[in-house]
């Protein structure tokens, strides 16, 4: 976690206890506009494929996470909560869920293609093949801080 996240999350718990697991990072390829998203309430979902966690030998999120997500400067935008995690086949995922993603027209369309070429690319860097049917862990949150406010 760099040094403004830090600083943010300690100034939103002060002298309360702080929970343990927090992490700091940036969604995807436009960090600026899905930092926007969250804090809108807009985006309240997220999603990420099962086998990366496997590879670098990362635990799955759970509902005791906490978020702070950054823009594209690394600077923090809000504090989320994860409130659900689920684990299921990319081609099972509900058109709710997509939609809570909050990305582009906000269509399982839209999501689809978007998620397909992405986990495509990350997949072919890696040599592995792309399957309709690989796993994501699919995560749901809660905004608890908006930076500013």
């Amino acid at each position: 976690m760099n040094q403004a996240a830090e600083a943010y999350w300690n100034a939103y718990w002060k002298n309360q206890p702080k929970p343990e697991s927090v992490s700091a990072w940036q969604f995807g390829d436009d960090p600026d506009t899905l930092a926007k998203l969250v804090v809108d309430g807009i985006k309240t979902a997220t999603c990420s494929g099962h086998i990366f966690y496997e590879l670098e030998n990362e635990p799955l999120p759970t509902t005791e996470d906490y978020n702070i997500i950054l823009n594209s400067d690394d600077n923090p935008a809000a504090i989320t909560k994860t409130v659900e995690v689920t684990i299921i086949p990319m081609n099972e995922v509900s058109e709710e869920f997509a939609i809570a993603e909050g990305e582009g027209d906000r269509t399982y369309q839209y999501w689809w293609e978007v998620h397909e070429e992405f986990f495509k690319n990350e997949l072919h860097a890696i040599g592995r093949e792309f399957t309709e049917d690989m796993l994501l862990v699919c995560e749901r949150f809660e905004v608890i801080h908006v930076k500013g406010e």
